[in-house]
């Protein structure tokens, strides 16, 4: 279901708590309002459809992927760049790093991106964080 999104910085501004198996549901919300919005937006975080929970979706560039719980292990090559959020207006200095390794909890394995992928996911773990770009 397509969902609104939302602007309450102080709601964006908490910590996301981490998903069960109750929250498969929101893979859907997040594919659907993802969809929605893809002219605009290449990934989202569960608070920013207004539910506290530790969900990404981004743009891979061939598949949209879901990630239930994911951790940043590691991170490598800093550097700095401007992003901008659907949550939030204009555009906001912030640093990132080239590649990354997660694990994702419902996932044997470890999963390394790198280039847009990687900052795109950056940017939706530090939604889960509560941290506003």
């Amino acid at each position: 279901m397509i969902k609104t999104i939302v602007k309450d910085v102080f709601f964006l501004g908490q910590k996301s708590t981490e998903a069960t198996k109750e929250d498969l549901y929101l893979a859907k919300d997040l594919r659907d309002t993802l969809e929605f919005h893809k002219d605009a937006c290449v990934g989202m975080a569960a608070n920013m459809i207004g539910v506290k929970k530790r969900v990404i979706i981004v743009n891979i560039g061939f598949v949209n992927l879901v990630m239930f719980n994911p951790v940043l292990v590691s991170k490598s090559s800093p550097y700095q760049t401007e992003e901008s959020c659907l949550s939030l207006e204009g555009s906001r200095p912030t640093r990132r790093y080239e590649s990354i390794d997660l694990d994702e909890q419902w996932m044997p394995k470890q999963l390394s991106f790198s280039g847009m992928p990687a900052q795109i996911i950056q940017h939706e773990l530090d939604h889960l964080e509560g941290i506003i770009i």
